[in-house]
């Protein structure tokens, strides 16, 4: 193209800012346009695996992603009661060695706030609602609630479970229970010294609820999740408080070292696990969807943010070398139909893990740590392979 094409990027958190960044990198005029009056993240951990690092990586990141990343040691799957473990699959040099990116632990606000310095000025603009759009010949049209407008080229939802971009695309629609709530929490490490805890992801797995901690923020931090089965809940919020008095309820009986994390928390958020089942499309004409607006998934393969990731470097492939405008429509189908299938994919495996780590005790629980000891199940390392070799950038080349 002879001029560049621009873009307007509905959402600016991690996958808004991802795919800002891919598409600055690939000659594209970027507005990133966030509805909150400062860029922030929740209190809360990521895991940024190899297949999401190669892209940041890409990007110029890995000195950021060093200085706030922790790289942990293995995954540690371990028994609710006696703590026994059930796999212990290396990461770190390992992992690295393996597939030539690291995997890293992290606050999601140490994530945004490197993705955000890495954008150049003008670029982001706060304090904007989307109100609506309308396509025309010549582009996208968007009205934002205070009565501003923009014009792009493609418009972008990156607007998170509760997309309005989704809903103007293909209607309304309601997000699904999945019958679990977390109790997350961050915790000063000084505070849990006295435990000794590994530099690892650990995950413990019980009848109806499991649990998993690990470092964040350059390991100041040890980071929980604490999910429960629950019959109903009528929020998705990230931010309601919870009671600790009422995750140590939940957890009575567990392991010593569970309750302890647990009990260490000043304060806790619970959440309740919405996901949607997968679209049959994510685009529209010159307007399409990324991250959570398109895929929202359970955090059970801990691959939320890393496919959001993944989505912002191929959408800027597949528009990178288009030669007009009128090109648009097409490389947004191109788009779709390399990521749909593996997002869906994800989407029902992480379904799946919450049945395999929420089993009773009994034979099903037998046979699930049967094929968890010899690597035959999806958390192995070499079950992953396919998952964390993969190169969102060369597979649309």
């Amino acid at each position: 193209m002879t001029e560049r094409l621009s873009v307007a990027v509905v959402g600016g958190g991690i996958g808004g800012l991802t795919a800002a960044l891919c598409l600055v990198r690939a000659g594209c005029d970027v507005r990133v346009y966030e509805q909150a009056g400062q860029l922030s993240e929740v209190g809360a951990g990521v895991q940024v695996s190899p297949n999401a690092s190669r892209v940041l990586h890409g990007l110029g990141l890995a000195e950021a992603l060093a200085a706030t990343g922790v790289k942990p040691l293995a995954w540690h799957q371990r028994r609710w009661d006696d703590g026994r473990t059930l796999l212990r699959a290396p990461l770190a040099e390992a992992l690295e060695a393996t597939f030539g990116f690291p995997h890293y632990q992290m606050h999601r606000a140490d994530l945004l706030d490197a993705l955000a310095a890495a954008l150049p000025p003008g670029v982001v603009f706060l304090s904007h609602r989307l109100a609506g759009f309308a396509e025309d010949t010549d582009g996208v049209e968007l009205r934002f609630a205070d009565g501003r407008r923009a014009r792009a080229d493609v418009l972008v939802g990156a607007d998170g479970i509760h997309s309005p971009v989704r809903q103007a695309l293909f209607g309304p629609d309601r997000a699904r229970f999945t019958g679990c709530v977390a109790y997350r929490a961050v915790v000063p490490a000084e505070r849990l010294r006295h435990l000794g805890l590994e530099v690892t992801a650990q995950i413990w797995m019980g009848p109806g609820r499991h649990f998993v901690h690990y470092f964040i923020s350059g390991r100041r931090l040890v980071n929980f999740v604490a999910v429960v089965e629950q019959d109903e809940w009528t929020r998705e919020s990230w931010t309601d408080r919870g009671e600790i008095a009422d995750a140590l309820a939940a957890f009575a009986g567990w392991h010593p070292q569970v309750r302890d994390l647990l009990g260490a928390a000043d304060e806790t958020y619970v959440w309740a696990l919405f996901d949607r089942p997968p679209l049959p499309r994510w685009s529209v004409g010159r307007v399409t969807l990324l991250g959570d607006a398109a895929h929202a998934m359970l955090p059970f393969m801990a691959q939320g943010a890393a496919q959001a990731i993944e989505d912002g470097a191929a959408l800027a492939a597949c528009l990178r070398d288009i030669r007009s405008p009128a090109d648009v429509a097409g490389a947004l189908t191109r788009y779709e139909r390399v990521r749909l299938p593996r997002t869906s994919q994800l989407q029902a495996m992480s379904a799946g893990n919450k049945t395999r780590f929420h089993l009773p005790d009994g034979p099903d629980q037998e046979e699930r740590d049967r094929q968890i000891a010899d690597g035959s199940q999806a958390w192995s390392l070499n079950a992953q392979a396919w998952l964390y070799d993969y190169d969102a950038d060369a597979l649309v080349s």
